[in-house]
């Protein structure tokens, strides 16, 4: 299995990518896992949804390339893409908050996905970075657009225009972490939401209401399709193409 969801009694539920071995990369399992987490994220008695990755080295690597690696038209890659953008829109809209326990590295992809989270809670260890930009492509899930809503003035620009990765504080700074955690990851997460989980399920419906009318005045869906069009463009250009192949040609040399 490519995932696993745990239910807690005081209220809320956990997603965890079952992928390790690949640095917890998305593929279309995960995908399916994802949107089955926010059906049950739905249940009266689920006041948030936590979202982590297995291990300690890293909470999700971004899209797996040695799934994704077939797709070479627009075409193909905007389905993907696509149906992998529906799933964080869901996340953001989801009316209940939605936490990334950051417990490791996040990548690409990887960033999208936290970004769509309401809360990002990290080990003061972790590295992150939007690095599609050197892949040859731009932010493919909608997670550019997002950054523009989230980050503050140039701070949701410059990640994505430096492609690089960056270390906790720095994130922190730019307002992509918003708070620290030591020890067990889990039990930080029910710290760092405790006082939420004491809350009345509607009330908490109702405040996360506020920001999806926001999300859905500055017309935040449509832009992250536009942004998934654009990174299908790219995707079937041939300067992704000779990243991908030097990407599996290093791994190659390393075996």
């Amino acid at each position: 299995m490519d995932y696993t969801l745990k239910k807690y009694a005081d209220g809320f539920l956990v997603f965890t990518i079952e992928r390790n071995e690949k640095r917890n990369a998305i593929n279309y399992g995960v995908m399916e896992g994802l949107k089955e987490a926010m059906a049950i994220a739905m249940d009266k008695d689920i006041k948030a949804l936590v979202i982590t990755g297995s291990g300690d080295q890293a909470f999700c690597s971004g899209g797996d390339l040695s799934v994704f690696h077939s797709l070479k038209t627009r075409d193909e890659a905007y389905s993907m893409l696509s149906r992998m953008s529906a799933i964080l829109y869901g996340l953001l809209i989801l009316p209940k908050p939605v936490i990334a326990l950051m417990n490791g590295a996040a990548v690409g992809g990887g960033c999208e996905v936290a970004m769509a989270c309401d809360f990002r809670l990290a080990k003061r260890t972790i590295k992150a970075g939007f690095v599609q930009g050197k892949q040859a492509i731009t932010t493919g899930w909608g997670g550019g657009s997002i950054a523009s809503e989230k980050l503050t003035g140039t701070n949701g620009m410059r990640p994505l225009l430096e492609a690089n990765i960056k270390r906790a504080e720095e994130l922190q700074k730019m307002g992509f972490i918003d708070e620290f955690y030591e020890g067990e990851p889990l039990e930080a997460a029910k710290l760092f939401i405790k006082k939420t989980l004491s809350l009345n399920t509607d009330v908490i419906q109702a405040y996360k209401e506020m920001w999806i009318r926001k999300w859905q005045a500055v017309q935040l869906k449509e832009r992250m399709q536009e942004e998934v069009k654009a990174c299908a463009i790219l995707w079937e250009s041939d300067a992704h193409h000779e990243y991908i192949s030097n990407f599996f040609n290093k791994k190659l040399n390393k075996q």
